[in-house]
């Protein structure tokens, strides 16, 4: 029997180790806990049951021969991601396609067996969450992002990819201490700048403060130490004083008559406390609200009740609370925080510590996130959720996939994910009172497209607090913006996209310009694809062959010739990187000895790269021009030069001195062969 036939027969099951089945039991007793709970039908409950005992035995013998760095067998790390989804209450599939993450990327299993034993949906779950082959020919920067976007994709599929893989990333973390310590800071780094926003993107606050701490620990390793000591040194003072607090909570929310509450007090994460400290150049003890209480009741009218309570016995801090009952965040988190000070007595000194209030759906939906969004489908009666909130979420990674599905550069791709995946926000007003949510940073182009896209598309400029201000002013708390708009403006302009801080905003700008000013894109990109290759040195004629716009078509994925110029014209497509590409396979249908009259060469996987890499000047790119092109100015004026310059013992040559460098007499130069000689 061969590998397929045998991962296929679920008659044929290898002796399961007792310590994997207890692990895999566990998963199934808190899943069967939670369902039931929930008042799932008994049918309902087996079958969810049965597929993920069926994607257990499928993924056990798919990786009975792997072990993990730590001699582990490698079931071990699927399982472990399971029980983390299982923590936040998930549904089945999800477990299951916990269990199966890794098959199709580690073993010999393919998607074709996934779906026929599982089905498409699980097809899909599995393909969202398994990274792309890393090619030998691309950085790693853009695996990164090829990665992350291929996530997205399938995100905007089935949200619940996301959880897959932020739990696979958390065991992962927990895990990293038998990594090396390069690979422990880039995976770190990488959990930090990607996972732990979408984690808080995704309102998944339960994974989000524990990867931060993960994070932390091998990043500033010495830091995160020092933290945990001087934090540890303080510890029966400081459950000493939290159990004060709430006892006196307590005790006065009883007297007010206010039933079937939670009340629970902790110290800050370490992260949160490490980076206020780094953000203000403090040490431990300048951080004065190293405590939260958090109580849990019943309603929203509660909610503002216990606030008054706890405003009554304690100092409340100018500017310190926040209302996110009645303004939600944009990843749909809802509470009220207050931060307070408790006056010195006998036995603590003034203290000050933040309170956060909000009722029990509120608490699952910031413990949870979107994982709440399957609970409450397969729970009948129980508290609806809020669809709208969650389809906002989903819409959210369609308006970011839109506005960058163009985005060439990897770290370009890399770096507008951060800044919008889990912004800062601003809450500002429409001049009738209305609030608009927008991420820090935001101008008013950003919120004219927030309204709606006629309003951004006709805006010819901006009133913030009866004030005309420059389109680039950065919106700030509490500003009342107007938009100044007329049918006469026919179109954004293009220096918008540069301006604009939001996915959304980017995004309707780009589609303008690729519907209503196609013509004039195909004639500007055309123009400034020749003025680029002219600039370099190069004839358009030669470059713009059939062989090698049937590649650069092709990478780009774009039908026509025109429509690679039209996204030159609305600059989808950065015109340097273009000419590079370009010019790359132009060079590879040179001769030898041709390329080297250029100064190029081919590398044995087929990179073009200078002749002499070695030996380039650092601002001609050392061999990585592949990726950065450099511009090279074309000589346009050739003079003699007499004993200035010498090359290889002969004088006369026609030289042409770059601008970007100005050597001296003695210094020693390269140069190399234009195509102009």
């Amino acid at each position: 029997m061969d590998e397929r036939e045998y991962l296929m027969n679920f008659d044929d099951i290898p002796e399961i180790p007792d310590y994997i089945e207890e692990k895999f039991r566990d998963v199934l007793s808190t899943y069967k806990t939670y369902m039931s709970r929930a008042h799932v039908k008994e049918e309902d409950l087996q079958e969810g049951l049965d597929l993920i005992e069926k994607a257990f035995l499928f993924a056990y013998k798919a990786h009975r021969n792997q072990k993990r760095k730590n001699g582990e067998m490698y079931i071990v790390h699927p399982i472990a991601t399971a029980e983390i989804l299982a923590e936040l209450e998930v549904d089945a599939e999800s477990l299951a396609a916990a269990l199966l993450h890794d098959t199709v990327e580690d073993t010999a299993a393919d998607t074709e067996m996934i779906t026929e034993i599982f089905g498409s949906t699980m097809t899909n779950l599995v393909e969202g969450v398994t990274k792309l082959n890393q090619l030998s020919s691309i950085t790693k920067e853009e695996v990164q992002a090829s990665n992350v976007r291929k996530m997205l994709v399938a995100m905007t599929k089935d949200i619940r990819v996301i959880l897959i893989k932020l739990a696979d990333r958390l065991h992962n973390m927990r895990t990293m201490q038998y990594q090396t310590p390069e690979k422990q800071m880039e995976k770190a780094k990488e959990t930090l700048d990607i996972y732990v926003p979408f984690a808080e993107r995704f309102g998944v606050f339960k994974i989000k403060g524990e990867l931060e701490d993960l994070c932390l620990r091998y990043l500033d390793h010495d830091g995160y130490y020092e933290l945990v000591g001087l934090i540890s040194a303080k510890r029966s003072e400081r459950e000493a004083f939290i159990a004060q607090v709430v006892g006196e909570i307590r005790e006065r929310i009883d007297k007010y008559g206010i039933k079937d509450y939670d009340i629970e007090g902790r110290p800050k994460r370490f992260y949160s406390i490490w980076k206020k400290m780094h953000k203000k150049d403090y040490d431990i003890s300048q951080i004065y609200d190293m405590y939260a209480c958090r109580i849990v009741v019943n309603s929203v009218a509660e909610c503002y009740a216990v606030l008054g309570i706890v405003h009554d016995m304690y100092i409340p801090l100018p500017g310190r609370f926040k209302d996110y009952i009645g303004n939600p965040k944009e990843n749909g988190y809802q509470s009220l925080h207050t931060t307070v000070k408790r006056p010195g007595g006998k036995t603590f000194g003034e203290t000050t510590f933040e309170v956060q209030i909000r009722t029990y759906s509120m608490h699952r939906e910031a413990e949870f996130g979107i994982a709440s969004h399957w609970h409450y489908k397969e729970a009948e009666g129980s508290e609806s959720y809020n669809e709208d909130q969650y389809d906002k979420r989903v819409d959210w990674v369609r308006q970011f996939l839109e506005a960058q599905k163009d985005a060439e550069d990897p770290k370009d791709f890399l770096e507008l994910l951060k800044t919008n995946v889990a912004p800062g926000e601003v809450f500002v007003f429409t001049p009738k009172g209305k609030v608009v949510r927008l991420p820090e940073g935001s101008c008013p182009i950003d919120f004219a497209y927030s309204i709606h896209s006629g309003i951004g598309n006709h805006m010819h400029g901006a009133k913030v607090n009866n004030r005309i201000v420059p389109l680039s002013y950065e919106l700030k708390n509490g500003d009342v913006v107007e938009i100044l708009s007329s049918d006469k403006i026919k179109g954004p302009s293009r220096d918008w996209v540069k301006m604009v801080k939001t996915a959304s905003a980017r995004s309707k700008i780009n589609s303008w310009f690729k519907k209503e000013a196609r013509a004039e894109n195909i004639v500007e990109g055309k123009d400034k694809l020749e003025r680029e290759i002219e600039k370099n040195g190069f004839q358009p004629s030669k470059l713009l062959i059939p062989e090698s716009l049937k590649v650069i078509l092709s990478k780009y994925n774009y039908n026509t010739l025109d429509d690679l110029y039209a996204a030159v014209g609305y600059g989808s497509v950065p015109v340097g990187k273009l000419f590079g590409r370009l010019r790359d396979e132009y060079i590879k249908t040179l001769s030898e000895e041709e390329r080297l009259q250029l100064g190029y060469r081919t590398t044995s996987d087929g990179q073009v790269v200078y002749y002499s890499p070695e030996d380039m000047p650092e601002e001609l790119g050392k061999g990585d021009q592949l990726r950065t092109p450099k511009p090279a100015q074309k000589p346009t004026a050739v003079k003699k030069v007499e004993n200035s310059i010498t090359v290889e013992g002969m004088d006369n040559i026609a030289v042409h001195l770059a601008k970007c460098c100005h050597p001296a007499p003695g210094d020693k130069i390269i140069g190399y062969v234009t195509q102009n000689g």
